[in-house]
């Protein structure tokens, strides 16, 4: 399993994924290392708006390194920006199938999904046809996110990936795993066994300036506790800075 991260803030929020706001006219250059993901959101004053700038960082399982691990992610700066990670079910290698093929198609679909007219900017309804639209054999957990121009962020997960929002060094939202029993979480599948969008959980929250976003897969937060993350990000002032190291 790899870790994912993204954070992002808002001016304007970290498979690890990290965000923090910028200015809704300013591009921020994505700086990719090996599953730390890193993004920001910020105010703009003249015409209250919220958007993310987005950089990644990706750190695969020490086995995994020469597949790129099974994690996989997307951005999206569309409206105020869309935030996903994918986690592909190990287990597959088992029965010689790669896990990492199906996170990785499920996040391309959802990818080129992310403006349909019937996906409607419902992150529910994204997971559904991406899901849909998936052919690889596989499962995978998986966590979408997507910010409104108000500030409003939307959020539908199916399994242990998650997302954390700090405000002020404080944890003010986080998302809860789904699993069957220990180390089987809730998963998109290519098999009729496995859950579906119905079964997302589905959450919005209301973001601030300065608040920031820290999405990953199971990988991040099984292993970094949430006060060493809030601890590393009060350390740094600049997102992708606080996913290094």
């Amino acid at each position: 399993m790899a870790n994912s991260i993204y954070r992002a803030s808002i001016l304007q929020s970290y498979s690890q994924l990290l965000f923090q706001p910028c200015l809704s006219n300013k591009h921020c250059v994505p700086k990719k290392t090996n599953l730390l993901c890193f993004a920001s959101s910020q105010l703009n004053p003249a015409r209250s708006e919220v958007s993310f700038c987005i950089g990644t960082h990706l750190i695969p399982h020490p086995n995994k390194v020469e597949r790129g691990g099974e994690d996989a992610f997307f951005v999206s700066n569309f409206k105020g920006g869309v935030i996903a990670v994918a986690d592909g079910v190990s287990g597959w290698a088992e029965q010689n199938v790669d896990p990492s093929l199906f996170s990785k198609e499920l996040m391309a679909n959802a990818s080129s999904l992310v403006g349909n007219l019937e996906v409607n900017y419902d992150p529910q309804i994204l997971i559904r046809k991406a899901h849909a639209a998936t052919c690889s054999k596989g499962s995978a957990t998986a966590i979408v996110a997507m910010l409104e121009r108000n500030g409003t962020m939307k959020v539908a997960s199916v399994g242990d990936c998650g997302l954390r929002v700090i405000r002020k060094g404080q944890i003010i939202f986080s998302t809860t795993p789904q699993e069957h029993y220990f180390d089987c979480p809730y998963q998109l599948s290519s098999e009729l066994v496995g859950q579906t969008y119905l079964d997302a959980v589905v959450s919005s929250v209301e973001l601030v300036e300065g608040d920031t976003i820290v999405m990953g897969s199971d990988g991040l937060f099984d292993n970094v506790f949430d006060g060493e993350i809030v601890s590393k990000l009060a350390a740094h002032s600049d997102v992708v800075e606080a996913g290094i190291g």
